[in-house]
């Protein structure tokens, strides 16, 4: 098994003294280069976990751990937000310059990067999300999709081991989403990037690797995503609803129709019915 490049143990966390805790006793392990997804309602403290996991909030209890460096030493703080960059969900709230290039330029400033170090930086960056064409345009021109790119260009300037996303497609439209998960996916799998993707749009879930359910500030269930999504009545005791095709497949299942497990998207419906119509 890959080494944990994130930790967390019995992590607790309220925002006010003596307050209801948003975080209560959470232990969750993300192995290098993996991709893992954490699913929840609005209040269900899955943000909260994030931004205790980026060193924005610091735990009441338990202990952060980020390659190995943990988010209550001051001094590692500046590392760990290097090592495990944060990409949130309005891109307008990240982005700072008026041209892109400067955008992305702006993290390398911060940690000190030599100036004739920038440049190739960011055309890598930018070019990792396809929107190296885009270097000299203004933030405010771009989709909300290419926004959201560049703000993770941004980030993969700094050389990160692990990128949080904090709903990072939540304001985005539909195709949006897709060119965002997309790029994603491919850092994760071509650059090895770990990824932690918390969302509440179940169909992003199956690209994961491994899926954890928030619900009232725990995680309620942890599994693959066949595993979380194998039974739709299951999932909606957290008030969450498994993804379109896996809720076709049990009202086809329940009709009579003798589909296998583990149908989460459109190929995987389309495969099983061509098999069964042979």
């Amino acid at each position: 098994m890959s080494e944990a490049i994130i930790s967390v143990e019995h992590v607790s966390f309220a925002y006010e003294e003596e307050g209801r805790e948003a975080v209560r006793d959470v232990t969750l392990s993300i192995p290098r280069g993996a991709f893992h997804a954490i699913l929840g309602q609005n209040g269900s403290g899955k943000s909260t976990l994030a931004k205790l996991i980026n060193g924005l909030y610091l735990p009441t209890q338990g202990t952060v751990t980020v390659c190995g460096l943990d988010t209550k030493d001051d001094q590692n703080t500046w590392e760990i937000r290097r090592r495990a960059g944060m990409v949130f969900q309005n891109p307008d709230n990240q982005l700072v310059a008026t041209i892109v290039e400067e955008d992305v330029a702006f993290g390398l400033e911060n940690i000190g990067v030599p100036t004739e170090e920038m440049p190739g930086r960011i055309e890598k960056a930018l070019a990792d999300v396809d929107m190296l064409p885009f270097a000299h345009r203004a933030p405010h021109t771009l989709s909300g999709g290419q926004k959201q790119r560049v703000a993770i260009a941004g980030v993969l300037a700094m050389r990160p081991e692990a990128i949080i996303f904090d709903e990072s497609t939540a304001m985005l439209d539909p195709r949006g989403r897709k060119e965002v998960m997309a790029a994603v996916k491919k850092l994760n799998q071509e650059q090895g990037i770990t990824v932690l993707w918390i969302t509440h749009f179940m169909e992003e879930a199956v690209n994961c690797d491994r899926v954890h359910v928030m619900h009232d500030g725990q995680i309620a269930l942890s599994g693959t995503p066949e595993e979380v999504f194998a039974d739709p009545d299951k999932i909606r005791v957290y008030r969450l609803d498994a993804p379109p095709m896996a809720r076709l497949a049990q009202q086809l299942r329940q009709a009579g129709m003798p589909l296998g497990q583990g149908i989460l998207t459109v190929d995987e419906m389309a495969k099983e019915v061509c098999r069964l119509c042979k």
